[in-house]
Parts: C-alpha cells; sequence; structure tokens
C-alpha cells in the first residue's frame, strides 16, 4: 500500500513539473441546489504559508504526522468544484521556501501545481523574496495566476508591471474583488532580495482597495489577501488591526504568523460591520473554506467558514 502511495505522489509530481495532469478523482456527489433562485452561494477555498509542502508529512513527523500534500489538495478542491459551481481559490503568500523542492527547482514546481489545481490569486509573502526580485520574475510564466499586491512599489524593480492591485471576479452576478497586502520587508528580508521595492502604509492602501472595489467597481464582496499576520502584543499592524481599522472588507484571508484557525474570527470594523479573519496554519495541512450566501436584490450576505484537514482520510464537505 505505501509503495502504491509513493508511486501516485511521484507521478503526480512528474506529470505537473513537465506535462499535463488531471487532479486526482474523489467521487463524484451530485451539485448542491439551492432553494431560492434569488440567493447564490459563493465558496471561497484557501490556504496560506504552503512553503513549498508538496509531499505530506512522514507518518512519524511528532507533530503532523501523515497530514498535507498537494495530490491530496487537489482531490479535494475537484471534490469541492464537482458539488459547488462558483469556487474561487486563493493563497496569502509565502508560497516559497521550507523543503528541498524549492532548492531543487528555485519556485518552478509550486507554481505549476498552483496552476494546475485552478489558483485563481495569491499575495506575496515575504518567503518568495529568497530567490530574489529575478527568482520571482523568472518563474512568473509558470504562474496561470496573478500575484496581488496593493503596497509593494515595484516601480524601481524587474517586478514593475508583473503584479496586480486587484482583480475582480464575477460569479453568477455576484462581483467578488481581491486586493493583496503584503508585510514590511524592512528587517525581515536581506534589502538584496527586494532591491528598491518601497513600501506603502497598508492600512492607507486597504482603504484605498476596499474603496475603489466596493463603491466604483460595485463589487458585492471585498476579500483582502493579506500576509501581515494574525495579531501581534505589539502594535504592528496585523490582520485584527486591519479588521478593525477597515471599512468595506467582508474578508481577511490571512497569512505569516502559521495561525491554525478552525474557522474564522469576527470583529468589527470602524462601521461596526462584521469583518471575517481566516488563517489554515501552515505546509498545507489544511485547506480553508468559506461560504457566502448573497441575495441577489438587496446584496445582503451570510458567511459561515471552516478548516478541513488535508490527511489520508477527506472530510466531509
Amino acid at each position: 500500500m505505501e509503495e502504491f502511495r509513493i508511486k501516485n505522489r511521484r507521478d503526480f509530481l512528474k506529470k505537473s513539473l513537465y506535462g499535463s495532469i488531471g487532479a486526482a478523482s474523489l467521487s463524484m456527489l451530485p451539485a448542491e441546489v439551492f432553494a431560492k433562485r434569488e440567493q447564490v452561494k459563493i465558496v471561497i477555498l484557501h490556504t496560506n504559508d504552503v512553503h513549498s509542502h508538496v509531499d505530506p508529512f512522514p507518518m512519524n513527523d511528532p507533530k503532523y504526522a501523515g497530514l498535507g500534500g498537494v495530490a491530496r489538495r487537489a482531490a479535494l478542491i475537484e471534490e469541492i468544484r464537482n458539488q459547488e459551481p462558483n469556487v474561487l481559490l486563493l493563497d496569502a503568500g509565502d508560497i516559497y521556501q521550507g523543503t528541498p523542492y524549492f532548492n531543487k527547482f528555485g519556485g518552478e514546481l509550486e507554481l505549476k501545481l498552483m496552476s494546475k489545481m485552478g489558483y485563481d490569486a495569491s499575495a506575496i509573502g515575504n518567503h518568495d523574496f529568497d530567490n530574489g526580485i529575478k527568482g520571482i520574475v523568472n518563474q512568473l510564466h509558470n504562474a496561470s495566476f496573478p500575484l496581488l499586491c496593493s503596497n509593494y512599489d515595484f516601480s524601481d524593480t524587474a517586478m514593475s508591471g508583473k503584479t496586480q492591485a486587484y482583480k475582480i471576479f464575477e460569479k453568477d452576478g455576484i462581483r467578488i474583488g481581491v486586493f493583496g497586502i503584503g508585510i514590511e520587508l524592512e528587517g525581515l528580508v536581506d534589502k538584496r532580495m527586494y532591491e528598491n521595492t518601497r513600501y506603502l502604509d497598508p492600512l492607507v492602501k486597504a482603504a484605498e482597495m476596499s474603496v475603489l472595489l466596493k463603491n466604483e467597481k460595485h463589487c458585492d464582496i471585498v476579500i483582502c489577501l493579506s500576509h501581515l499576520g494574525f495579531s501581534y502584543e505589539s502594535k504592528k499592524v496585523s490582520d485584527v488591526v486591519l479588521a478593525k481599522e477597515s471599512r468595506n472588507i467582508d474578508l481577511i484571508i490571512g497569512g505569516h504568523t502559521h495561525t491554525f484557525l478552525d474557522k474564522p474570527m469576527e470583529y468589527s470594523n470602524r462601521d461596526g460591520k462584521k469583518v471575517l479573519v481566516a488563517q489554515v496554519g501552515w505546509a498545507g495541512i489544511k485547506l480553508g473554506k468559506i461560504t457566502f450566501v448573497v441575495e441577489r436584490n438587496s446584496k445582503k450576505k451570510k458567511v459561515e467558514g471552516s478548516s478541513l484537514n488535508l490527511s489520508e482520510f477527506q472530510p466531509q464537505i
């Protein structure tokens, strides 16, 4: 059995690096039918800080034995897409650095695998600069999805024009605006790695982006992909701080602090409205799932979220 698993995983990686592949199949379930056609269900799947963890953790790992693995994530994502017509798949950064796959392929494998899984967008994490600006640029052709960041000014680097501040997705008539926010690199990343990248205030840029997406672009759901970190004892800007200081943001999908949240945390923004903050740890151990139900006419929203373990036995979804 173990020999079969190893062979299966190797075949998956080989095909993903050098050619086209179909994600591992799970049993197909009938699509859920919404009773009220005036309501639309939007499912947001998310990861963060995967750190080049392609394989599951070994069974002798003292903390995460047998958890994770790209093949399992691909299978679970495919199963959810078979059930739900309106799915977005997002990542909050730190795609790179953590296993020999990054040392060997420089990010090529990670981006190809994410593209095969159909990621829609990703933020940029501090470890994504570990091969420098040119290291990111040289691998971007392997990504079928955009890197989103509104508060890194790359205009004086080779990354100029190669990222987007935001992207708008439309699902069954519902507009979802997604923008990216990155952590301050000074003191965290070697200056030689990020060169002349200029850091812009994340609270200011988040306010600009959310106003743009909600009021000018008429998005029904606004999502921030953040690599600021969940929370700090100091006054350092975090996802919790951003949530409380924000307007117009419905969901913050975070990273950097490797915080395992079984379900999103709720905070009140400056207008007393609910903002969700989600994060699913690190290393691809879990897949976050957040469901919005939007009324077509009033645009009122209901939302719930959870995190799904990626283990040998798939969870009920």
